[in-house]
Formats: C-alpha cells, sequence, structure tokens
C-alpha cells in the first residue's frame, strides 16, 4: 500500500476541494498547473470516473505538491485501491463506519458525507478529519450555521450546491472549507480546451476565498 502524506497546511491556504469526475487523464493534465498557479492545493477523483486509478497515480507522480484524494468511495474494496493507487485522502458520499474506522486506523484523512445532525456527529465522534455535508444544495449555508450551533467542534465541509456566487456565505456560516465540482472544473471550458478563460475562473474563485481567510 502506497503512503501519500496529505499536506493539511496546503489545503487551509485554500481550503477547497476541487471534484474531478468523468474527465480523462489527458483533459485533466493540462489544466492542473494552472489550477496550482491560482493557489489550488486539493483535488479529488470520483473513484466512478474511468481508469480512476491510474489518474490518481499519475497526478501523484507528475503534480508532488498536490493533494490526490478519491471520492465517491462506498466500500472497502474501493478504499484499498484508491490507496493503493496512492489517493492521499478519502471523500465518501455516506457515513459508512468501516470505511472511517480503516481510514483512522491507518491514519488516512477521511472527509465521509453526512446530511443529519446524527449522521454528522457520529461521522465526526468516529475520528472524520471533517465531515462532508451532502448535498448543501437544498439548505444551503443556513443549515451549516444551524449545525454549528449546538456542534460548533465540529469541522463541515459543504459539497454540492456549492458556487463562485455562495463560497462566501458557506464559509461565514463557519464551513472548514467546500466541495466543488462542475462549479469549479467547467465542463465546457475544460472540453474546449479554453485555458485562459479557465484559469481567470481559478482566479476569481481563489480570490474570493482569501479574502476571506
Amino acid at each position: 500500500m502506497k503512503k501519500n502524506t496529505f499536506n493539511l497546511k496546503s489545503f487551509n491556504s485554500l481550503p477547497i476541494i476541487g471534484i474531478l469526475r468523468h474527465f480523462s487523464l489527458e483533459e485533466i493534465r493540462p489544466i492542473i498547473p494552472i489550477y496550482l498557479a491560482a493557489g489550488f492545493t486539493t483535488v479529488e477523483i470520483t473513484m466512478n470516473t474511468e481508469n480512476v486509478l491510474k489518474i490518481i497515480t499519475s497526478l501523484k507522480q507528475d503534480f508532488p505538491s498536490l493533494n490526490v484524494g478519491a471520492g465517491t468511495v462506498c466500500s472497502i474494496s474501493d478504499l484499498e485501491k484508491a490507496l493503493e493507487a496512492g489517493a492521499s485522502f478519502i471523500v465518501t458520499p455516506i457515513t459508512s463506519t468501516n470505511i472511517i474506522n480503516h481510514c483512522v486506523k491507518e491514519q488516512i484523512p477521511i472527509f465521509p458525507g453526512a446530511y443529519s445532525p446524527t449522521e454528522i456527529h457520529l461521522a465526526y465522534s468516529l475520528g472524520a478529519t471533517a465531515v462532508k455535508v451532502f448535498p448543501a444544495t437544498q439548505l444551503g449555508p443556513t443549515y451549516i450555521k444551524d449545525i454549528l450551533g449546538p456542534l460548533n467542534n465540529i469541522k463541515l465541509l459543504p459539497t454540492g450546491g456549492v458556487t463562485k456566487e455562495n463560497l462566501i456565505s458557506f464559509l461565514n456560516a463557519g464551513a472548514f472549507g467546500v466541495g466543488m465540482g462542475n462549479s469549479l472544473f467547467d465542463k465546457a471550458l475544460i472540453k474546449t480546451k479554453d485555458y485562459n478563460y479557465l484559469e481567470n475562473h481559478f482566479n476569481q474563485i481563489a480570490s474570493i476565498v482569501k479574502s476571506k481567510i
């Protein structure tokens, strides 16, 4: 099993997990230097992406400063494959006791998905690095603020529905960080290789976060 260290300090400098789903390595590779230059440090490759293990391994080798994790991990089998490929952190859409326990034992950062206060508390009490509040689309930043009222010691990472327009609201509500997929990695820009516009897009989002932290 390959051990790859997650750099929490670099993540905290721009606390966004960029979620890459259903992109090929050929599409991803050219945008990572632009992504890093804007100040981003962390990407998640979902396990339902074709050739995901090859993508994780390649990105770790080619961009050693990049935190490369595996997302949509729903089984111990997927977890083991992701770690063997070199994933330095794990993200799930669900609260899986088995996956959390395994990651805690192996000292692998784990961001499990949860929604209700009970799920969120359970995931964090099991040792989650932070809890991915998913999906965050419907209840929005107010829900994060409400959860952190009684559960203020828990680190929350809202994901799903986080955009350039509401990003600062989630951070102001007390979010530890956020996960961003299509709103960060614009499929149209990537498919058409509009790297100049993509650079501006990354820089705009990075500036919003940096103005807060």
